[in-house]
C-alpha cells in the first residue's frame, strides 16, 4: 500500500506497534524498544552528567542530561526535546541523539527530562522545557556554553514542544534562540490535513496514536476553538520574528501536512527556513539508524545545525521590515 524506501521497508518488523490507549503497555514498549538501541562510539571525549535544575514557579526541580564534547573554547548548545506523543519518554528516550549530535556537531546538547501527560496535561511539559533554558542561558558559561549560541531541536511531540518554546521565548522575551530544529514536528491538534486523515495505518505513528495522544496533553479542548497556540504551535496566527529554522517532514506520516504547512508559514513570515522532505520516509524511521536512508536525514539535520551554530547569527526578519524591525 505504502511506497516505502526499500532499505526501510525490510526492517519494518524490527520496529514497535504500540496503541497510545493503553498507555501503561505503551510505555513499558517503548522503554523496552529504546533499551535495546544501539550504543553510540562519539569520536571524541563526550563528559555526560544528569543533574536538576530549577523548575518553573511552584513546580519541582526539571531533570536534564548534558552532555559536553571535549573542546578548549567555549561551545554553542543545542536543547533536545525527546518524542513520546507528550506522554511517554525520559531522558533514556534520545540519550544516544544527544550523545551523537554533541559529537558531531561539536555542541553543548542539553536533554531535558520533562513532565509528561495525562499526568501533567499541558502546560507542565513546556513550561518544564522553558526553565531549562532559562537555566542554561544563566548558568551555561560555566558549563563551557556560548549563551549567545543556543539552539533547540526535538522529535515528534519534542519537535512540537521546540516549536511552542520559540513562540514563548519571543512572546515573553526570553533568552534569545539561535536556531529551531523541528523533526516531524506534532504541531496541529486539529489533525485535518490530508495527511492526518489518510495515515491511519503507517509504522510508528497513525491517526488513531494522534487523536489520543493530543486528548491526553490537552483534555476535553483538544480539537475545539480555544486552543493555545503555545500548546499547538499550527494555531499561531504570527510566526514572525522566530529563530531560523529546519522543518523535517516524512512522506507517510500523519503529520506531514502540518510540518510543511508550518515550514510554509515560516517562509512567508520572512524567518530563514529549510524544509527536509524525503519520499518513501514514515514518522520517526530515523528510529532505524543504520539505514542508508536514516543515515541521509540524520546526516542533513547534523550540517544544518553545525553550519547555523559555528557561523555568524542571521538575523530574524519580521515579514516587509527590515531585520529586527517593524513591518
Amino acid at each position: 500500500m505504502y511506497d516505502f524506501a526499500t532499505d526501510l521497508a525490510d526492517r519494518l518488523s524490527a520496529l514497535p506497534r504500540v496503541d497510545y490507549a493503553d498507555l501503561p503497555a505503551t510505555r513499558a514498549a517503548l522503554r523496552a524498544a529504546v533499551a535495546h538501541h544501539r550504543p553510540y562510539q562519539p569520536s571524541r571525549p563526550v563528559e555526560v552528567g544528569d543533574r536538576l535544575v530549577p523548575g518553573p514557579p511552584g513546580a519541582p526541580p526539571v531533570a536534564v542530561r548534558v552532555y559536553r564534547p571535549d573542546a578548549d573554547r567555549p561551545q554553542p548548545a543545542l536543547i533536545y526535546l525527546h518524542w513520546g506523543g507528550f506522554v511517554t519518554g525520559d531522558l533514556e528516550t534520545v540519550h544516544q541523539t544527544c550523545l551523537r549530535l554533541a559529537d558531531r556537531i561539536d555542541a553543548v546538547v542539553v536533554n531535558v527530562g520533562y513532565r509528561l501527560a495525562p499526568e501533567h496535561p499541558f502546560p507542565a511539559g513546556l513550561e518544564d522545557c522553558y526553565a531549562a533554558l532559562e537555566w542554561l542561558a544563566k548558568e551555561g558559561a560555566g558549563l563551557g556554553v556560548d549563551t549567545g549560541r543556543i539552539a533547540v531541536g526535538g522529535e515528534s511531540a519534542g519537535g512540537g514542544l521546540a516549536a511552542a518554546l520559540a513562540l514563548a521565548v519571543r512572546d515573553r522575551g526570553g533568552p534569545a534562540l539561535r536556531l529551531q530544529c523541528l523533526l516531524f514536528p506534532a504541531l496541529d491538534d486539529r489533525l485535518e490535513t490530508v495527511s492526518a486523515r489518510a495515515f491511519t495505518d503507517t509504522p510508528m505513528w497513525d491517526r488513531h496514536n494522534a487523536q489520543v495522544s493530543w486528548r491526553y496533553y490537552l483534555g476535553d479542548a483538544a480539537g475545539g476553538d480555544a486552543v493555545d497556540p503555545l500548546a499547538a504551535p499550527a494555531r499561531a496566527d504570527d510566526l514572525g520574528g522566530l529563530p531560523p529554522a529546519y522543518v523535517l517532514a516524512c512522506e507517510y506520516d500523519p503529520l506531514r501536512d502540518e510540518a510543511l504547512t508550518y515550514a510554509h508559514r515560516l517562509i512567508q513570515a520572512g524567518v530563514k527556513s529549510r524544509i527536509g522532505y524525503h519520499p518513501g520516509t514514515f514518522h520517526a524511521c530515523i528510529a532505524l539508524g543504520d539505514t542508508a536512508t536514516a543515515q541521509q536525514i540524520l546526516t542533513e539535520q547534523e550540517s544544518w545545525l553545525r553550519d547555523g551554530l559555528h557561523s555568524r547569527p542571521a538575523p530574524h526578519p519580521r515579514p516587509g521590515g527590515v531585520p529586527g524591525g517593524k513591518a
